[in-house]
């Protein structure tokens, strides 16, 4: 079979760009031909892939997303595969994997004209093209949220969800090596051993609530402040927050890094994942740290923050955000070494029981029975 996939842009360290590699690695490895359609690929390109680059048309990004599905469409119909999956809304879809939240319920929330403008148009337009009860796109999503949202807007068959297990590398999971990688990451980045270390990984920094934590840690007793270090990975600019930890006098106690192939470290040497997204659909990097062994602080939003609960292996904030929680529980953390410990046992527990790590294999089965049906 010949597979297209369509993603807009493709870079190495976002959460929705890794699952849709893995996923069409996975087709690819069961035998089937990967055709992808990309208006922008950065980093290595996979053996065996067809790689075409969608020209770039338009000023905004919905116009530009609208002349790509043109573009594609127009392609496609000179060029036929057996199924075409999205791994961002338009119209055409044999397969959709939903990496982000309901645009419907965004906008529901936002004002008379923000709802008049083109872009909010375009994107309703888009996701009805999906998600209406007249389409046939097979819906991969990756939690019950997402699917509850989307039949509030639009109506869609039950049977037309597929949900997905979490899908992370196997790299990630606590091992008896792990204690020793966390204390050579520590040397190697001049950490002391005793420091309290603050992870936060993920692209687009405003989206992940960057700003919340360096105020939270900002909050703390100067004691506790003293022993923190907080660090930050992801694909985004640096420099309002780096500006931000400097009005808030904790520069020295925060380093940022671009996206990079080394996560595994950065969790075995951390001792808290912090993640008080202001939206998320799923957020894969939450299951990383329970199978690393490394406890979370999550803002109710995030779709995956259930997992935490179920774990018992750390604190989801309530909705709405009230930045005050989160300092609090943060110093709670801190200073409770008993609870810090129990929650600890109990993610490397719950990476050994649960399934987090199927979701390619899942999605292929579902791409593939497609042309069956």
């Amino acid at each position: 079979m010949q597979l297209a996939f369509c993603i807009y842009k493709f870079f190495p360290f976002g959460g929705l760009q890794r699952d849709f590699l893995q996923i069409a690695t996975a087709c690819q490895a069961r035998g089937h031909q990967i055709r992808v359609y990309v208006l922008d690929w950065q980093g290595d390109r996979p053996a065996g892939f067809d790689i075409i680059i969608v020209p770039k048309k338009g000023l905004s990004n919905h116009s530009r997303n609208q002349a790509y599905y043109h573009w594609v469409k127009s392609h496609l119909q000179a060029n036929p595969v057996n199924c075409v999956v999205g791994f961002n809304k338009m119209p055409g879809l044999d397969v959709y994997f939903a990496g982000d939240t309901c645009f419907a319920e965004k906008a529901a929330h936002k004002g008379f004209f923000y709802k008049l403008s083109k872009r909010c148009k375009h994107y309703l337009a888009f996701e009805q093209a999906v998600f209406a009860p007249s389409s046939s796109t097979k819906i991969m999503v990756l939690t019950k949220q997402q699917i509850q949202d989307f039949k509030n807007h639009y109506h869609t068959q039950d049977e037309r969800f597929f949900l997905l297990p979490p899908g992370i590398a196997l790299d990630r999971k606590y091992s008896v090596d792990s204690p020793q990688k966390r204390q050579q990451f520590r040397l190697a980045n001049q950490i002391s051993l005793d420091d309290f270390v603050i992870v936060q990984i993920g692209s687009d920094f405003k989206r992940k609530g960057v700003d919340r934590t360096l105020k939270a840690i900002a909050a703390l007793p100067n004691d506790l402040k003293q022993k923190v270090t907080y660090l930050v990975v992801g694909q985004d600019k640096p420099e309002p927050y780096q500006k931000l930890a400097d009005e808030l006098a904790i520069a020295k106690q925060v380093r940022f890094f671009s996206g990079r192939n080394d996560i595994p470290d950065f969790l075995f040497s951390a001792d808290l994942l912090l993640h008080p997204a202001r939206q998320e659909a799923a957020g894969m990097v939450l299951i990383e740290a329970l199978a690393a062994g490394v406890p979370v602080i999550v803002s109710g939003i995030s779709g995956y923050a259930y997992h935490i609960s179920q774990a018992n292996a750390g604190i989801v904030l309530p909705e709405p955000y009230d930045q005050y929680a989160l300092n609090h529980v943060l110093a709670q953390t801190i200073i409770d070494k008993t609870q810090w410990i129990t929650w600890h046992n109990n993610a490397i527990a719950y990476g050994n029981s649960e399934d987090l790590y199927h979701l390619a294999q899942r999605a292929a089965d579902i791409i593939l029975g497609c042309h069956y049906e």
